[in-house]
């Protein structure tokens, strides 16, 4: 597969199949930053077409976005079981999200946020309306390959603005089989995909009128600063180490279920992902137990096999640091309560490892303070419900915390003093609804995404006084 000219040869994109590294879905050089500039150009000559045309078409052609989605369902959805491991069941359930994305800020085109003030002395009308920033930089991870730049783009189209995506190399199938879609039904230059490394990314911040990022905390952090020193408004969405909470009240076999659940899902790899699994001491031997049953069911499988929950992580490096940290942690004292044995993986070409739960992890181990991007999770005790919220809210990167009771008011005081952007009671740390705010106040250039809200990030305010004329 092939994209415009402007292309350089030592910037290769190559994406495998990582059940099946031999399979390469596709190989091409990046895009350069000369050509990353002249797709921003394209986009802001064909953003004054796409605000021109009104609300009414905008909300038009993201409901014909939505339709195309839908009809190529079934190849989008093997696309991302070869392209990023996802298996089989959450590949249809992220297609059929990402019709809901487009199918929802359809909606929000005549729906803008505005309003209408009388003057504080004399005749007149001040007016409040929005206004669509420019260019969105659009810059994704390779976790969500289609939901991911649906939730970025669709609100930045619908308030107006035209799109540059620039996805992450393990992804990049995807994105160009999303772009050739939507060239079907969108006009042209509105969404563009600027495929390549960090080089380019770096490029779009630098030119972008509005930038979203979604990747690792180092890339995030230098975003924030490159777009802070050009006045740029920034959103991050970056690495997760959520936790969940076990009181002794719990239904132990629901709370095990979800969170292991939580822990292999997707081999460990959303930023939603648990990481830490924090119980009140006097229920820890039913929990241990109930988790050692939980992940009988989860080894990591074929993710195209309908009852895969774990399928491969990544890549082969993604694997490497799975096994350096567990087998780092075991050095120091812990050991596996459930999943992988120390040295083990599964003897397949894919990058394959089954989930891993530990207990008695070091204090000081890294497990314990930064999520690694696969399924691992380290198991720890709290003397009390106090000293459980405490933990909990202790680490750096906590997106979702779930607490696990059968008591409303313990529950609603952990609502309260649990210190993340989600709290799930019940519930397992994993999956966002995109029709509620997500907004992580932990990170810099806070992301509020997935709500009515996004559309005021990527639009800014103008205040209107229309007064009339006086005579003469």
């Amino acid at each position: 597969m092939n994209i415009s000219p402007g292309l350089v040869a030592d910037s290769v994109v190559i994406s495998h199949n990582p059940s099946d590294p031999g399979d390469v879905l596709i190989e091409l050089y990046g895009c350069s930053p000369e050509t990353v500039t002249r797709a921003v150009q394209r986009a802001a000559r064909a953003q004054t077409a796409w605000l021109a045309v009104g609300a009414a078409a905008r909300s038009a052609a993201l409901h014909r976005v939505g339709d195309a989605l839908e009809a190529a369902h079934e190849e989008l959805t093997g696309l991302l079981v070869r392209e990023v491991g996802k298996p089989l069941m959450e590949a249809r359930e992220e297609l059929t999200r990402a019709v809901a994305i487009w199918r929802y800020y359809a909606q929000l085109p005549q729906d803008a946020p505005r309003a209408v003030h009388e003057p504080t002395s004399g005749p007149g009308l001040l007016l409040t309306r929005r206004r669509p920033r420019g260019v969105a930089g659009l810059i994704t991870s390779w976790q969500f390959p289609l939901a991911a730049p649906s939730w970025k783009a669709a609100p930045a189209l619908a308030a107006g603005n035209t799109v540059v995506v620039k996805p992450a190399p393990e992804a990049t199938a995807c994105a160009l089989r999303l772009a050739e879609i939507l060239k079907g039904v969108l006009p042209p230059d509105v969404l563009q995909v600027a495929p390549g490394g960090p080089e380019i990314g770096a490029t779009l911040v630098s030119l972008a009128d509005v930038v979203s990022f979604a990747g690792s905390p180092a890339v995030g952090t230098a975003v924030v600063c490159a777009a802070a020193s050009r006045g740029v408004p920034v959103q991050t969405e970056m690495s997760g180490h959520s936790a969940a909470v076990v009181l002794p009240d719990a239904n132990v076999t629901r709370a095990a279920t979800d969170i292991a659940a939580a822990i292999a899902g997707y081999a460990g790899q959303k930023h939603t992902t648990t990481k830490r699994v924090i119980a009140v001491e006097s229920v820890l031997p039913k929990l241990r137990e109930a988790l050692r049953q939980a992940f009988h069911t989860l080894s990591a499988r074929d993710p195209n096999r309908a009852d895969a929950v774990c399928g491969p992580v990544i890549s082969k490096a993604a694997r490497d640091r799975v096994i350096h940290a567990r087998d780092s942690a075991l050095a120091s004292g812990a050991h596996v309560l459930a999943g992988a044995p120390r040295g083990g993986w599964k003897q397949t070409p894919g990058w394959y490892i089954d989930p891993i739960l530990l207990e008695n992890v070091p204090g000081d181990h890294a497990l314990n303070h930064a999520g690694i991007c696969g399924p691992v999770a380290v198991l720890s005790r709290a003397a009390s419900f106090d000293e459980a919220i405490r933990a909990a809210n202790s680490g750096r990167w906590g997106v979702v915390s779930s607490l696990h009771t059968s008591d409303l008011e313990t529950a609603l005081s952990a609502v309260d003093r649990l210190n993340t952007e989600m709290v799930r009671v019940n519930a397992p740390t994993t999956g966002v609804e995109f029709l509620l705010p997500f907004e992580r106040e932990k990170e810099p250039g806070r992301v509020r995404e997935k709500d009515r809200a996004t559309m005021e990030f990527y639009t800014s305010t103008r205040t209107v006084s229309l007064l009339p004329t006086t005579s003469a």
